[in-house]
């Protein structure tokens, strides 16, 4: 029987058993003996008529029956690579279905699957959340799997056929501690990522999707004091990294099925300005929030949060940009200067490509940036701190400092704990 015809019968045993499961008004959580009898039947009449000579017989009925029931009931030929935490990430282009494996490896999934088949299982994996998509919202981004995975989906009108990823978040242990433990940081600029994060200096994380972005974020967040007040605001949560008693997590909230009840990034950013923060974080600036990022300073906030860049320099200019596309009556030197005097630190990440094979996916910081007072007035100047030269070469210390009043706001943070910015710089304390 050919992969052609195997996939016919798939497809026609699998939509009878829906049809069944509708007329009959079985759960397949409810009464999972009922729903396997259901398509045991399905399966033997559907054999029958093969032996009749009226369609391919099957080679093998018991796997067509776990196949479908798999299917119904769970997350389709997804299940083997949802169940394997060792798989980073999932690409789904109509029938067509690739991953990442937990050496960094694209490979390509064998086991048979539809379009249709994957469109339900994206439904299914919505389920839990209160996202939904249709042809009215042809987009989603949600959190699944109990919060192990953010899903990222597009249909038809947008797409010419559904198109997602499910990304799973492979890292828990978020400290700067753990990130030194992967060799993606020092153990010098570590310490001094830490001594930044007891101050409320704002700092910007930039690198390539899936360049280790959020973790570097979430650790940064748990080197903070207790003492600190964190706002944390996502488009779809990610991190998860425990608080003080007067932080908190919000996340947006996509409209209703009538279209109402949107609550953007951006509301969250103008609300939680006024709530005493010690730090703002954004998991991802990618539209009007950037805008009112602008003000954090005016109201005493320092700010932590990511962009999509190809530097350390591309990630200021990209900021800017963002907050431009708010539609604001302000032009760009404006931004640029307001930017060049709120941003104190930005750090930049890349990866492998995910063919690297064997040894994994490398994600490491290749330089931290400190934005010094302008020179120009409207343009960003900027000193290197540390920086290596590629992918595996070691972090160094340039053997600058980051300008006087940025290290007297880290000394003053680091008071009583016999640790100055320059002796954690040059390595000879690490206060991790």
């Amino acid at each position: 029987m050919t992969t052609e015809a195997v996939t016919s019968a798939y497809e026609s045993i699998r939509n009878q058993a829906l049809i069944g499961l509708d007329r009959e008004k079985l759960d397949p959580g409810k009464d999972p003996e009922a729903v396997q009898r259901l398509v045991s039947v399905i399966v033997d009449d559907y054999q029958s008529q093969a032996h009749s000579g009226n369609a391919p017989a099957l080679r093998d009925t018991g796997d067509m029956i776990r196949r479908v029931l798999r299917s119904i009931s769970g997350f389709g030929a997804l299940s083997q690579l949802l169940d394997n935490p060792t798989v980073e990430e999932i690409f789904i282009e109509g029938p067509h279905v690739t991953y990442i494996d937990g050496s960094g490896r694209l490979q390509v999934l064998t086991t048979p699957t539809t379009a249709d088949e994957n469109r339900q299982t994206i439904n299914r994996l919505l389920a839990d959340t209160d996202r939904h998509i249709d042809t009215a919202n042809p987009i989603v981004q949600a959190r699944v799997l109990n919060d192990s995975a953010r899903l990222t989906a597009v249909i038809p009108p947008v797409a010419d056929d559904v198109s997602a990823t499910i990304r799973r978040y492979t890292m828990r242990k978020e400290t700067l501690g753990h990130l030194v433990e992967l060799r993606s940081v020092s153990p010098a600029a570590a310490g001094f990522l830490w001594a930044v994060a007891q101050t409320n200096a704002s700092v910007l994380v930039s690198g390539q999707p899936g360049a280790g972005k959020t973790s570097l974020l979430a650790a940064l967040m748990a080197a903070a004091p207790p003492t600190h007040c964190v706002r944390c605001i996502e488009e779809v949560r990610e991190l998860h990294v425990p608080l003080s008693p007067h932080s908190s997590y919000y996340e947006a909230r996509a409209p209703g099925l009538d279209g109402s009840g949107e609550v953007s990034v951006r509301a969250m950013v103008k609300t939680v300005l006024a709530m005493r923060a010690d730090r703002i974080v954004v998991g991802e600036v990618r539209g009007a929030e950037a805008f009112e990022l602008t003000r954090a300073s005016n109201a005493g906030c320092g700010f932590s949060c990511t962009v999509h860049a190809n530097s350390a320099r591309e990630a200021l200019s990209a900021i800017v940009n963002t907050a431009l596309m708010a539609g604001e009556n302000v032009t760009e030197p404006v931004v640029r200067r307001v930017f060049a005097s709120t941003i104190d630190f930005v750090i930049h990440l890349d990866r492998d490509p995910i063919t690297r094979g064997r040894e994994g996916i490398r994600r490491q910081i290749l330089e931290i940036l400190a934005v010094t007072p302008s020179l120009t007035g409207d343009d960003f100047t900027t000193e290197q701190i540390f920086s290596r030269e590629a992918l595996g070469a070691p972090l160094r210390w340039s053997g600058h400092l980051p300008p006087a009043a940025t290290v007297d706001l880290i000394d003053r943070a680091l008071a009583g704990t016999g640790h100055t910015t320059y002796s954690i710089c040059e390595g000879q304390t690490t206060p991790l």
